[in-house]
């Protein structure tokens, strides 16, 4: 009973900015912008806490989704950002940290030594969020500052000469307390199973907390970061098959060099309570970056020899957010009502300038002896383009509190988005505004203290790309239902959330018989995904996940037909993560568990028959607390060495997974 006790407690003091006791969490600001239940949100939501990403000794966040139950990898743009990712069978780059988008630009993977958590919102969200697609958005909570100090110094080695090390430093600034401050930074050089690919990052994410007045406080937080790695578009099949190619073979050039990524963010927060209902949120994100260098890449294979073509990338971007939010509880009409009123204005300019060549034989390169080294060809194309994009918008929000067991959640967001596209090759500038309203609303109903019903409609749009003669399409629009159960069960040590999902989007670009391009096409995705976690026993924690999506194009054109598979995804998909900590003896603290992952077969060529196989792994992970200031891991993942391909943009671009590979970790509480 005493245990069962702490482990309350813990719950009781989590909130949606700080950290998660052991694997599950209980509170979330993402579905809502306020700090609530996690059980009193009508919609799915899943959590992914920095438990996790410590126990898979995870550097990038891909991993870690693997347990939200429903999300599958994209396009990675040749490894050099977190571009694309799909919810729900709808696939997506819209990125969040903190509620702010920041995948407007070409961003960096990010990095997991500043994550706290990592939460899915599934389902449509331009209600609260904007401009994305229906299937969901993933939100990143950075590490805060804490009000106790400590230091963490981990340090790790693994396979293909892979190094890093990240420090955490975490102290009050005064004697009161009232200024905390907070910095994380991470170093790595990592080697790869790709012959000669490569990458290095370095980054720092300090963060402060400062209680002006007891009712006042502000927050910043930055972060700094360089990246530089090879661009590597993988393999491709041959005659529609994989495994001809091995998954080591690089049909790039490696005197190409890296591409380097840097960006810097800075977000400003300052909350202040009118009174003890009342709270005025200000807030302001500012990110810029630069992506440059040059790549070899292929295009489709002629025999034994892939045709591929060289590219220069000089990107750069700016994005800046302000928000200005009104939070209130007050009782009208027998009903309790947490109301959230909120303007947002942003502004996103960016600058691509994309010279390539024309792709060739000449410049070829035989697929099972390569030889690199051929003569640059010329850059006949230049491919530059301006494009900045404004939104002005209202939200209007509110949870409502019925009875004990009722609850329900209505929103509206009103926006504005102003468009323009210039072409500086031929001096050609398009502009496009559109008017949009997304509404949402939902019901849950608490049927016994461990079994809560709800259900819910969503909207989304998203505006299409202006066309390549200036055409302006109507923007994408999606709508969404979910039915589930919220799940509390054991005594609380194990949550879960089940839902049932139809999702439907329209206004896709499509191409008819004379190659005119229409926004008319359309998709749908429906089925039922499943997330679980918490403690099974004090002694073992769980997390885990199930998703069945049927997902297909109902209204496509020549190129991708009606009843074509959307790209990437797996009709069945599931993953568990279960560690066992012993609790007694000179193990006391040390922890030994394993991980089972499996994607099922999927299309990975949109429109055609090609597909890639489905693949299962299994990692294993240890880890020996020496004392209360050492910690020594091991994590050992692909145990059986499965050959796997991992993702693909089409039958020429298609990326493999790791091989066996082992890493170990040193961690030292200073």
């Amino acid at each position: 009973m005493l245990e069962d006790t702490s482990v309350t407690g813990s719950y009781i003091e989590e909130s949606a900015e700080g950290p998660v006791h052991g694997y599950k969490a209980t509170r979330s600001a993402t579905a809502t912008r306020t700090d609530t239940d996690l059980r009193d949100i009508p919609q799915s939501i899943d959590v992914v806490p920095a438990q996790v990403i410590k126990d898979l000794n995870a550097t990038r966040i891909d991993r870690t989704l693997d347990f939200a139950g429903g999300v599958s990898r994209q396009n990675n743009h040749g490894g050099l950002t977190f571009l694309n990712y799909s919810v729900r069978g709808f696939t997506t780059g819209e990125l969040y940290k903190n509620g702010f988008a920041v995948n407007r630009g070409s961003y960096s993977a990010p990095d997991t030594s500043n994550i706290e958590r990592i939460e899915v919102l599934k389902g449509p969200a331009a209600s609260l969020y904007g401009r994305g697609d229906p299937g969901g958005l993933v939100n990143i909570v950075t590490k805060r500052p804490q009000a106790e100090a400590f230091s963490t110094l981990n340090i790790s080695a693994g396979s293909w000469d892979r190094y890093r090390t990240t420090l955490d430093v975490n102290t009050p600034l005064d004697e009161e307390g009232t200024l905390l401050g907070r910095i994380n930074m991470a170093v790595e050089d990592n080697g790869s199973f790709r012959d000669y690919v490569s990458s290095e990052r370095r980054i720092v994410s300090p963060s402060l907390s400062w209680q002006i007045s007891p009712d006042t406080r502000l927050m910043i937080d930055a972060e700094f970061s360089r990246t530089e790695s090879v661009f590597d578009r993988g393999i491709p099949a041959i005659d529609g098959e994989m495994g001809s190619i091995k998954r080591s073979t690089f049909l790039g050039e490696p005197n190409d060099g890296q591409t380097r990524n840097d960006n810097q963010t800075i977000d400003l927060a300052l909350e202040h309570y009118l009174s003890e209902d009342w709270k005025v949120h200000l807030a302001n994100h500012y990110t810029q970056g630069t992506l440059s260098g040059s790549s070899t890449e292929p295009l489709s294979v002629v025999g034994n020899t892939v045709l591929r073509y060289y590219r220069k990338r000089d990107y750069k971007w700016n994005d800046n957010i302000t928000q200005a939010e009104l939070h209130g509880n007050f009782e009208w009409a027998g009903w309790q009502h947490q109301t959230l009123t909120g303007l947002e204005y942003e502004n996103y300019r960016s600058s691509h300038k994309q010279p390539q060549s024309a792709t060739s034989l000449d410049y070829g390169l035989d697929i099972y002896n390569p030889a690199y080294g051929q003569p640059k060809p010329a850059l006949i194309r230049p491919n530059d383009v301006f494009e900045q994009v404004e939104s002005y918008a209202l939200n209007l929000q509110d949870q409502m509190t019925f009875t004990e067991r009722l609850r329900g959640l209505i929103g509206i967001r009103f926006e504005r988005i102003q468009q323009v596209s210039q072409n500086r090759e031929t001096d050609v500038t398009d502009t496009q505004e559109k008017d949009v309203v997304t509404p949402r609303i939902g019901l849950l109903y608490q049927l016994t203290q461990e079994v809560g019903v709800f259900g819910n409609a969503s909207t989304s749009f998203k505006p299409n790309a202006i066309g390549t003669q200036g055409e302006v399409y109507k923007p994408e629009k999606g709508l969404g239902y979910e039915t589930g159960l919220k799940l509390d069960l054991f005594d609380g040590r194990i949550g879960a959330t089940a839902a049932l999902f139809r999702i439907e989007k329209e206004n896709v670009i499509t191409t008819d018989a004379l190659g005119e391009s229409f926004a008319a096409g359309k998709a749908r995705s429906q089925g039922f995904d499943l997330q679980l976690s918490g403690q099974i026993t004090d002694a073992m924690r769980v997390i885990g996940a199930y998703a069945y999506i049927d997902a297909e194009v109902t209204k496509g054109d020549s190129s991708i037909p009606e009843g074509s598979d959307l790209l990437g995804i797996p009709r069945n998909s599931g993953s568990v993560l279960s560690v066992y900590e012993f609790q007694n003896g000179r193990l006391k603290g040390s922890d030994i568990g394993a991980a089972f992952n499996y994607v099922g077969e999927r299309s990975g060529q949109a429109g055609s028959s090609f597909t890639l196989p489905s693949y299962s792994t299994i990692d294993l992970l240890a880890h020996y607390k020496a004392s209360d200031q050492i910690t020594l891991g091991l994590n050992l993942n692909n145990l059986f060495d499965r050959k796997i391909y991992e993702r693909s943009y089409n039958s020429s671009w298609v990326v493999p997974g790791e091989p066996r590979n082992l890493s170990v970790s040193l961690t030292l509480n200073l």
